[in-house]
């Protein structure tokens, strides 16, 4: 139970929890809301009324944030100033002087800062103190190499505290990271990495997963050939610390050895210092390189950490994730509050209780996986062997949770929990929609939308829906929108992306519905893009790989959901006279694996005769994806080929 007190009891078709008045007064959240109300002399009686308050304000709600964090370093005069030429239409913060490591990096040196965990038991924990001087070690060592602002640093490393050090000490250099997987091959590493022309390269020789080594080196040697631009290439030993190494590359012990440790102060950068480049896809072509700075990265995680999931200080917070998902960065940032943050490589259904016990052992505070994770253990009734009388907050995202992972996590983790179901997105490397600590939780729906997002549901004329499936949209600005897109001039690509479909209205590509509670319930994703585990993957990823085979002629991989579980249905169109066998159908799933990543290999494969096109001779995804999912295409009339439906609408999904 919680020390705030016990939740109030569940009525009949009521909400699954609601903090009793003790709990929900001693949140963030209804400190902050009282703060403002006095400030604004207004009444803030609610969730709602803030919400109401943060999006008609945002000049005066950003800087509250602001002072809410603490943020070391100087705000400045100026909040928001419009700028119509440029796609996000505004500038946030413009005179504003901060350094991003710094304020994560703040506190009390001797309390816990890191625990990174393996799953083969191996545990490390750093103190703050600790990590400081990490990170000096890596800042002096990137400095050497010449990374500096404009520069950037691309990581292929495990869930570690290698990671966590490097990351800091690039952003304290002013330079750029960014990163993804050791699952991911080197097909899918270079599509990410090579447009950014990155200077350091810091990989790892290998990773464990499942119980089994898998050895890097060949495949780091296939990207190093691939990233002419690198002047250095660091590995950190995670399998053999004494395994030889590709041709140039040196032992991470070594590369912190150059350089004596940077004690001194990090330099302050603009409010829009571009700190990460993560990775989302379209329909077509490579994976897009998104911009995030620095200070709206900040701003939002402290928002979402303090006020919405209720993270203090001394917690301790865990959310499973990989480097190549932008939970981990969102994750990280939870230092900024003060927080330990747990790590962990590996499996998280290695054993069926293998995160429980983690939760126990460590005594978290806040416990979030992906949807699918709570899924699997609703599924199977999985209980955590032990009470979890430290845990708080649960969290989930990646994917919409199903209403009986909702019932299932308080009927097996505890009945005093907030629930923070959250969605949001790699595009803005945080939340539109999530937890409100002081609410009720209903089954299946997010509990309310993000302070200071001003978030609605669309009809395909851009009118308000009250309770009809609709597009998510967000009316901009918000601090968290990509500062663009990389080597995109003009914010052409980036316009088109979020800005076509709904002229000055953030288009998500979510399907989205409000509830009669004030909450949302995602329907899933209304565009091209796949979303796998939270891991946003465009479908020409996978259909160019496949394509590549004389056996494929053309192909399209959509989101199917089938028994309440989304997953990659693959549909191909076969060369004539070849059958999908099972040779067939393992050499497509080997490739993808291979030369991309797991999450890449569909869950289903699926051979059809013709596919849906349009009259101008386009492949029609949404077709596919519809006819799947059990939907008419509101698109048929534009189809030259409308009679192939029938043959896509008979296929069983296994």
């Amino acid at each position: 139970m919680s020390p705030e007190g016990t939740t109030l009891p569940r009525a009949p078709d009521g909400p699954l929890w609601r903090p009793d008045p003790a709990r929900a007064e001693a949140t963030a959240l209804a400190a902050f809301r009282a703060r403002i109300a006095r400030a604004e002399g207004c009444a803030l009686d609610d969730y709602a009324a803030l919400h109401r308050w943060s999006v008609a304000h945002p000049e005066r709600f950003w800087r509250a944030v602001w002072e809410l964090g603490g943020v070391l370093g100087e705000p400045g005069e100026r909040v928001l100033v419009p700028d119509p030429g440029r796609a996000r239409g505004a500038r946030w913060f413009p005179e504003a002087r901060f350094a991003f490591a710094e304020n994560l990096l703040r506190g009390d040196p001797e309390r816990p800062a890191l625990v990174a965990l393996r799953e083969d038991g191996t545990r490390r924990e750093l103190s703050l103190g600790a990590l400081r001087g990490e990170v000096a070690r890596w800042r002096a060592a990137l400095a050497a190499a010449g990374v500096a602002p404009g520069e950037r640093v691309a990581a292929w490393l495990p869930n570690g505290s290698e990671a966590v050090a490097a990351m800091l000490a690039t952003a304290a250099l002013g330079a750029t990271w960014s990163s993804c997987s050791p699952d991911f091959g080197p097909a899918g590493v270079l599509d990410r990495f090579q447009p950014l022309a990155p200077r350091v390269l810091i990989a790892c020789d290998g990773h464990v997963y499942r119980g089994k080594a898998h050895d890097a080196r060949a495949r780091l040697a296939e990207v190093v050939a691939g990233l002419p631009s690198l002047v250095r290439v660091v590995v950190v030993p995670w399998l053999d610390a004494g395994a030889p190494l590709p041709a140039g590359a040196l032992d991470a012990r070594t590369f912190l050895a150059e350089a004596p440790a940077q004690t001194g102060p990090c330099p302050r950068f603009p409010f829009e210092q571009p700190l990460y480049v993560v990775f989302s896809s379209g329909t077509t072509g490579k994976p897009k390189c998104i911009v995030h700075g620095a200070g709206g990265t900040l701003l939002q995680h402290l928002k979402e950490h303090r006020l919405q999931c209720d993270i203090r200080r001394g917690d301790r917070v865990f959310f499973h994730s990989t480097l190549g998902w932008m939970m981990w960065n969102w994750l990280v940032s939870a230092l900024a509050s003060e927080a330990t943050v747990v790590l962990y490589d590996g499996d998280p259904l290695l054993t069926p209780t293998g995160l429980l016990e983690l939760a126990a052992r460590e005594e978290l505070t806040f416990l979030g996986c992906s949807a699918r994770y709570f899924e699997t253990l609703a599924q199977g009734d999985v209980r955590p062997p032990r009470p979890l009388p430290a845990l708080r907050t649960v969290a989930s995202t990646g994917s919409p949770l199903a209403p009986e992972a909702f019932e299932h996590v308080y009927r097996a983790l505890g009945p005093d929990l907030h629930l923070a179901s959250i969605s949001g997105g790699t595009d803005i490397l945080s939340c539109f929609v999530g937890g409100d600590p002081t609410g009720p939780v209903w089954r299946g729906e997010i509990q309310a939308p993000g302070l200071g997002m001003d978030v609605d549901v669309l009809g395909a004329a851009g009118e308000p829906l009250a309770r009809e499936p609709g597009e998510l949209v967000c009316r901009p600005p918000f601090p968290s929108m990509p500062l663009g897109f990389w080597n995109d001039p003009g914010d052409a690509a980036y316009r088109r992306a979020y800005f076509e479909r709904f002229p000055g209205l953030w288009h998500h590509g979510d399907w989205a519905r409000r509830t009669e509670h004030g909450g949302i319930v995602i329907l899933g994703r209304s565009d091209a893009t796949l979303n796998v585990n939270g891991v946003r993957i465009g479908s020409a990823e996978i259909t160019r790989e496949v394509a590549a085979l004389a056996e494929v002629q053309e192909a399209v991989a959509v989101e199917v959901t089938t028994g309440g579980r989304e997953g990659i249905a693959l549909v191909v169109q076969l060369a004539p006279g070849v059958a999908l066998g099972p040779e067939l159908a393992a050499r497509i799933r080997a490739r993808l694996r291979e030369r991309q990543s797991p999450r890449h290999v569909p869950r289903h494969l699926l051979a059809v005769p013709d596919l849906p096109r349009t009259r101008s001779g386009k492949l029609s995804e949404s077709a596919v994806r519809a006819v799947l999912n059990g939907r008419e295409p509101d698109n048929r009339q534009a189809l030259a080929n409308p009679e192939v439906l029938a043959h896509l609408g008979g296929l069983e999904l296994a």
